[in-house]
């Protein structure tokens, strides 16, 4: 059981990693593969990268979980769990922008991304000169949202795949509240960025 929490850890980048492949594929990115798949092919990578990122998300939670019950906490546990959560985010916002024109999605996800490259950025420079940079409880609730934000709108860009409900108010619905969700989470990641950023510069400055 001491090394279940790491392996869920990995289990979240090899999932990340199949759903951003299966996104690229199902929109026509991969050579060779992708000109050979069929409409129902494509909706099919669709519904797999979609619970994928749903399986790769609940593990964000269970492994940190596991890791305080069973003691099993380790340096390279807190080296993999944040190395995961990024490559998810981040393979699933360039997924989305795979599928297609997003327009309410643009700027957001290009806030999000800058950010996970930043903070990356300086933990490296700060590890270097003894700067440490914990995970906060805001980041936490960032990391939560994103999920939450980036599931439900790879949901509506998969909708004809899983064959929803067509009517607009429904479809309408669960676009706006995944929209304001992502929103949120991106207002939420510029903010914990900055008090990162702020840290950062104060200790290198001390």
């Amino acid at each position: 059981m001491q090394a279940l929490p790491n392996l869920l850890t990995s289990l979240r980048l090899v999932l990340a990693l199949f759903m951003f492949l299966a996104l690229a594929a199902a929109a026509g990115g991969v050579p060779w593969l992708s000109e050979r798949l069929t409409p129902e092919s494509q909706f099919g990578l669709q519904r797999w990268a979609f619970w994928a990122f749903v399986v790769a998300a609940v593990t964000d939670f269970f492994d940190g979980w596991l890791a305080r019950k069973f003691n099993a906490e380790s340096v390279w546990g807190a080296i993999l769990d944040p190395i995961g959560d990024k490559v998810l985010v981040c393979g699933g916002v360039l997924g989305l922008m795979a599928l297609g024109p997003q327009p309410m999605v643009v700027i957001p996800a290009g806030l999000i991304l800058f950010r996970e490259f930043t903070v990356s950025a300086l933990r490296e420079v700060g590890a270097g000169k003894g700067v440490k940079l914990p995970v906060t409880l805001l980041a936490k609730w960032k990391t939560t949202l994103q999920l939450v934000g980036l599931g439900g709108e790879l949901l509506v860009a998969a909708w004809g795949a899983f064959q929803l409900p067509p009517e607009p108010e429904i479809r309408d619905t669960v676009t706006f509240a995944a929209h304001a969700i992502f929103w949120l989470a991106a207002l939420i990641t510029v903010v914990t960025g900055a008090q990162y950023w702020e840290k950062t510069h104060k200790a290198l400055k001390a």
